[in-house]
């Protein structure tokens, strides 16, 4: 990403960009006749799928200013009126002068027990070279660009926060105005230097999850063993490439983290309804069609993002506050029916005994749903709901009997379920 994005409408990269983000996957159209009452939905906590490793957003304090104190617990406080955010990205700068603004709001989160992770636009600008009119990192820096990681995991370290991991390059696919590397140079890289570095690996960080960027990467068994976290990015990423059966098949031991999207554009404000509903369905999709782990977002505070630029939680934010706050990191994600009507998709977690279900209806009228809990006892369950005139409002409890009940999701509406 980069702050060319926001310019006037006349950029060609915001053109770009946003076309990339929003065009080629539309939104669908809610539907205007009334669903059908009582639609049955089986949830089996016993048929586990993937971990689930956290929710959150990208700070980058040389782009735009830092989060304040209050906004640093709205995001990765998980009280009332905030997000409950468990990932924090920030830039690894090529200016080491520029480092120490990325700790006070890393060390915030890193307390509130947020795994932080960073991402390289460049590598100082004496490692790199120009080729074909681009910007690339001269063959002969790769170690001495790996010792620049390493330099900046020890300096927050030494800030007290731990990263997580920190990425190769942050979308060598689409780098116009940051470094670019090819599939052969992050394998290149991989093999030879990752071994070196000091916390967990993440690559390529694709635009839009290109598999030729981690295709080679799973296909190298030399790289693959120097790589922890597969990360990408979903500018523009259809639905239908979501699903990655390579890294099923090669993939064990490894993550696969979403490290940035903003959805369904940059343009509009997040409070913008029904429209912020799509947000919900595609963090449902990331998860359940994508098996991904993380969901990513760009900047955490700004107009189309979660968190207002009065530092107030927008509907956007709210749409992912219904995973983030009940979906914590370590939950899984377990089989549920996940379409089950037109324009409803209902997602699944466990914890133990405990069972979150994350349920959107984009329809204009309310849909009428039957659960059915594998293996789930009796209970009163509470639920909370973000719609038109609501956010993160407590809602209706729902009565549980031996793992069953009957819930309604108002018009356009996301409604999330916790049982136990």
């Amino acid at each position: 990403m980069s702050p060319r994005q926001e310019q006037s409408g006349s950029s060609p990269f915001l053109r770009r960009r946003t076309v990339l983000a929003a065009g080629a996957v539309l939104p669908v159209l809610a539907a205007r006749t009334p669903a059908a009452a009582a639609t049955s939905v089986v949830v089996e906590p016993s048929n586990v799928q993937q971990t689930i490793l956290g929710f959150g957003g990208m700070n980058h304090t040389v782009w735009i200013s830092d989060l304040t104190a209050a906004q640093r617990e709205t995001a990765f406080g998980n009280g009332t009126g905030q997000l409950g955010f468990t990932v924090l990205r920030i830039p690894v700068h090529e200016d080491r002068n520029n480092w120490s603004r990325e700790v006070a709001t890393a060390r915030r989160a890193s307390e509130l027990g947020a795994k932080v992770i960073a991402s390289p636009w460049n590598p100082p600008a004496s490692m790199t070279e120009s080729f074909s009119g681009g910007k690339r990192l001269k063959y002969g820096s790769y170690g001495a660009y790996a010792q620049h990681l390493n330099d900046f995991t020890a300096f927050m370290a030494g800030n007290g926060v731990n990263l997580y991991g920190i990425s190769v390059q942050n979308e060598p696919d689409y780098a116009s105005a940051w470094t670019a590397w090819t599939a052969a140079e992050i394998v290149k890289f991989l093999r030879e230097n990752a071994g070196s570095l000091t916390t967990r690996v993440i690559a390529p960080e694709s635009f839009q999850y290109r598999k030729n960027m981690s295709d080679p990467i799973l296909n190298d068994a030399t790289a693959l063993a120097n790589v922890d976290i597969i990360g990408t990015h979903l500018y523009g990423t259809s639905f239908a490439n979501l699903p990655y059966p390579l890294f099923q098949q090669k993939g064990a031991g490894k993550e696969l983290w979403m490290t940035e999207v903003y959805y369904p554009n940059s343009t509009d404000s997040a409070d913008l309804w029904p429209q912020a509903l799509d947000v919900g369905e595609h963090i449902h999709r990331a998860l359940v069609d994508g098996r991904f782990q993380t969901y990513v977002w760009w900047y955490i505070r700004r107009s189309y993002g979660p968190m207002r630029e009065d530092g107030q939680i927008s509907k956007r934010g709210a749409c992912m506050a219904h995973f983030a706050k009940w979906v914590r990191p370590g939950y899984s994600r377990i089989t549920a029916t996940a379409n089950p009507q037109a324009n409803v998709y209902v997602s699944a977690f466990k914890s133990g005994a405990r069972v979150v279900i994350v349920a959107i209806n984009k329809n204009t009228a309310a849909a009428d749903l039957a659960f059915t809990v594998r293996d789930t006892g009796s209970a009163t369950a509470p639920t909370w709901l973000t719609s038109a005139s609501a956010n993160l409002a407590q809602y209706t409890d729902v009565t549980v009997t031996n793992g069953a009940f009957n819930a309604q999701l108002p018009a356009r509406s996301i409604r999330t379920i916790v049982i136990g």
